[in-house]
């Protein structure tokens, strides 16, 4: 007994050797043989590739290597690579970077003993260097490349090349109405053709029809889009392998020269190179800052600005600027931002003879909003103690610019200006192992080797200053000055980064091409005019649209009420007694066609 089975089009029967391939072809052809009648009219509006399905059984090395590149080069997999490389870059955000603050790092591996061994070998610490983000990056770089070289050469083709004819039926099209009117054919399609290109419409005469197109842009802002991404990958690439950042804290009065040896800290890219720095110098002449008084922002800053004096090359002409907070001095390629600020008292101290070996402003790092500040002072070099010994001295200084008084029990600052400055010291002495080869910071004392100043009752010396006011230290050893001049400091950081002008160049473009690609709307519409078998013109027009939009049928209902006007409807045509059975009626002239296109196939206006 057998059994027999029929299949429609497009379906295969039960152990049959066709594949989904073959399906999808020949309903693919199916729908071409549909369409046929519209002919050129129907092609793509855009310059996105067609996707043909890959002939999985003959896929060989090339064959799959072709498949690979298309995927690569598809604009979902450019999408998901922009998408992967955003989240990637949420780690460089989260967890501090060995680039911009070894410090944070350096707490981060104490603290986490487990997490940072895990975090150096995923790269997490250098995330925008790590082999993985590099390779996101490139794949990235490589997908808009491989996606918008052909794009581009098949719009400019389309851009040399005239809009298509018109389908032989108009009516097929969801854009669409029609009238007939007395003019000549010729007069109708020049009037249309006029009509179209006052519009900006791209026209010519193909046949007996009028064939425009317009909303180009739209294509061409998003390649303008692409492109744009393209430069600013570029561009971010560029600054990231030549850059160059360095901080340095000035005291007022003091300058700074753009060389590496000035840095208080400095970092540069892979491919940075010492003689690329800017040759500039600078002086810093005042620094000033204002604050809230009063309110819920009491203690806020409402003004940071330092005055600088500024030279570009070995000999350039001194020029007087003021760089405040987020207006930073360009000077060629670098920026120099004022990030930080704080205070110097002016320290002098003294040995037992009297005689000043230390004097000078000593910068002091903030430790809150309102400027409480810490720090130390090194006497080095000069110092010999009562019995002429040789010894270095060494203070811890802790600042307040307000104190609070003694009733506050309190050493902390009430608010950020000089309105009541007080200098706590506690002194020592001995050796501060500076020559040791080891470096040191300028703000902690290594106390190993120093033995402490004591009071009367046997504790650590230490006293409370305000400006003017003298600490003598125990047994002739000396005096410590706190000096009625306190300065100010301030921070800087020089950023040199090029291609920072191509990356705002490229994101400008990229919006407007966004834009573009968003907001126009590319559409063809085709204007017919025929001779009828009455010997009236027949007039026809449609319009087609990348997408459903109710632009292109409001357009055309415009268009074509225009054209109406200078080609009016004709009379009805007298109709058959013989077919009709109702009784003949007069004829009426026939009434202006409405200018709304009409989705039903083969509607007319009589």
């Amino acid at each position: 007994m057998s059994t027999t089975s029929e299949t429609g089009p497009g379906h295969t029967p039960a152990g049959s050797e066709g594949d989904a391939a073959d399906i999808a072809a020949r309903e693919q052809d199916q729908d071409r043989e549909q369409d046929q009648d519209l002919g050129e009219a129907g092609s793509q509006l855009s310059t996105a590739p067609k996707e043909d399905l890959p002939n999985l059984p003959a896929l060989g090395v090339i064959g799959w290597a072709r498949w690979f590149w298309r995927q690569l080069t598809s604009m979902r997999v450019a999408l998901l690579l922009l998408l992967l490389l955003s989240l990637a870059a949420i780690p460089g955000s989260l967890i501090p970077q060995t680039g911009v603050d070894e410090t944070r790092v350096a707490d981060f591996r104490e603290q986490h003993e487990f997490l940072a061994p895990v975090y150096d070998k995923l790269g997490l610490f250098n995330v925008y260097s790590s082999v993985w983000f590099s390779a996101i990056y490139i794949l990235l770089f490589i997908s808009l490349i491989g996606c918008i070289a052909p794009r581009t050469l098949q719009f400019v083709g389309q851009l040399r090349g005239r809009p298509p004819g018109a389908p032989k039926r108009l009516t097929r099209l969801p854009a669409y109405t029609t009238w007939r009117t007395e003019a000549d054919p010729e007069q109708v399609r020049e009037a249309a053709l006029a009509l179209l290109r006052k519009r900006r419409f791209r026209a010519h005469l193909a046949g007996d029809a009028v064939a425009a197109e317009k909303g180009y842009l739209r294509e061409a802002g998003n390649l303008a889009f692409h492109l744009a991404l393209i430069v600013m990958l570029i561009a971010f690439a560029w600054g990231q392998l030549f850059k160059s950042e360095g901080n340095k804290l000035i005291v007022e009065g003091n300058g700074f020269a753009n060389t590496l040896t000035q840095y208080d800290d400095f970092k540069s890219g892979n491919l940075f190179d010492v003689a690329d720095l800017e040759p500039f110098s600078f002086d810093v002449k005042s620094f000033t800052g204002t604050y809230e008084r009063s309110g819920p922002n009491k203690g806020t800053p409402r003004t940071y600005e330092t005055e600088l004096v500024h030279t570009q090359g070995a000999y350039g002409e001194e020029k007087t600027t003021t760089v405040k907070v987020n207006e930073p001095l360009v000077i060629g390629d670098s920026k120099v931002y004022l990030v930080s600020h704080g205070y110097a008292p002016v320290i002098t101290v003294r040995d037992g003879d009297g005689k000043v070996v230390f004097k000078d402003a000593v910068p002091l790092l903030p430790l809150d909003s309102n400027v409480t500040s810490s720090g130390v002072v090194k006497v080095l070099d000069g110092y010999r103690d009562a019995q002429g010994k040789k010894e270095q001295l060494g203070f811890n200084a802790f600042f307040v610019p307000t104190f609070g008084g003694s009733e506050s029990g309190t050493m902390l600052s009430q608010f950020p200006a000089l309105d009541y400055p007080v200098l706590a010291l506690s002194a020592y002495h001995g050796d501060l192992k500076a020559d040791s080869g080891i470096p040191q910071s300028v703000y902690q004392m290594d106390k190993t080797k120093m033995k402490e100043f004591k009071d009367s009752d046997g504790k650590l010396f230490k006293k409370l200053l305000t400006p003017g006011e003298t600490m003598t230290l125990p047994g002739g050893a000396g005096s410590v000055t706190f000096e009625k001049d306190v300065r100010e400091w301030a921070g800087f950081q020089m950023v040199q980064e090029p291609g920072g002008g191509w990356a705002l160049g490229g994101a400008l473009v990229a919006i407007a091409g966004l834009a573009g690609s968003l907001f126009i709307q590319r559409r063809r519409v085709w204007v017919r005019a025929v001779q009828g078998p009455d010997g009236v013109t027949v007039v026809e027009m449609a319009g087609l649209g990348r997408s459903e939009s109710a632009t292109v049928p409001e357009e055309l209902g415009d268009l074509a009420g225009i054209l109406y006007d200078q080609a009016p409807g004709a009379p009805d045509p007298d109709p058959d007694p013989e077919l009709s059975s109702d009784p003949p009626d007069s004829p009426e002239p026939s009434e202006s066609p409405d200018p709304q296109a009409v989705p039903a196939e083969g509607a007319e206006k009589p």
